[in-house]
């Protein structure tokens, strides 16, 4: 039987706060190309993460999330300019809450959260102050501390270090499969959140469960 949880910890992006979002403000500035260029986005955002953690040649979030902004206006053949790159950042500190998360944090019956991230601590505290959750977690914790990404285990470590628990005493809860896995791998009790119903990956390992909403984990964090 898995050991009573003591603290839920949160993926950021993708979980919480919908980097998708950025889609509006890419609308008006290239009109007929922003779902395409906030998906290229995204996806290459996440690519260079592991391609940096690989090549052990680490830059923060924000470096890496301007690179792969960069990378998508040239493959899509947009004039981006500094001022509209800015314009389109500046969208990552104000992204959209997912319309479960309020009310699936305030159905938790583990009071003790965090969130775990790849955002550098400047954008995980201005993304958090904006949706007006600061009061709903105790730490905002971010891989900038270890210098590589997730999945790699020294992140997942240092929510280890800074809740003083055991491993398995820790959920952890991600909207990427890979996410959720690395920290099954790591000894987490992990779910995945699978809003859309996509495929799982074929990674060696399992989260314990899988969610559509997190309104879900007020029976399973328990």
């Amino acid at each position: 039987m898995p050991t009573h949880i003591r603290a839920c910890v949160f993926d950021a992006y993708g979980t919480l706060f919908d980097p998708l979002s950025v889609q509006q403000k890419a609308e008006s500035i290239f009109p007929g190309k922003g779902e395409a260029l906030s998906r290229l986005w995204r996806s290459r955002q996440l690519e260079y993460t592991w391609l940096r953690s690989l090549m052990d040649r680490y830059a923060d979030f924000w470096q890496v999330t301007r690179d792969a902004l960069i990378y998508a206006s040239r493959s899509l053949e947009l004039s981006c300019d500094a001022s509209q790159q800015e314009e389109l950042m500046q969208e990552y500190l104000c992204l959209d809450l997912y319309p479960d998360v309020a009310s699936g944090i305030r159905a938790m019956p583990v009071q003790r959260r965090a969130i775990l991230s790849n955002g550098t601590p400047r954008m995980l505290q201005a993304v958090v102050e904006h949706a007006g959750l600061k009061q709903a977690f105790a730490m905002l914790l971010s891989v900038d501390r270890v210098k590589t990404y997730k999945p790699s285990p020294a992140v997942y470590q240092l929510a280890v270090e800074d809740l003083r628990l055991s491993k398995n005493e820790i959920g952890f809860v991600s909207s990427n499969y890979w996410d959720a896995a690395g920290a099954a791998s790591f000894g987490f009790q992990a779910w995945w959140l699978n809003r859309s119903r996509q495929a799982a990956d074929e990674l060696g390992i399992s989260p314990r469960a899988t969610i559509a909403s997190l309104r879900e984990l007020a029976t399973w964090a328990g």
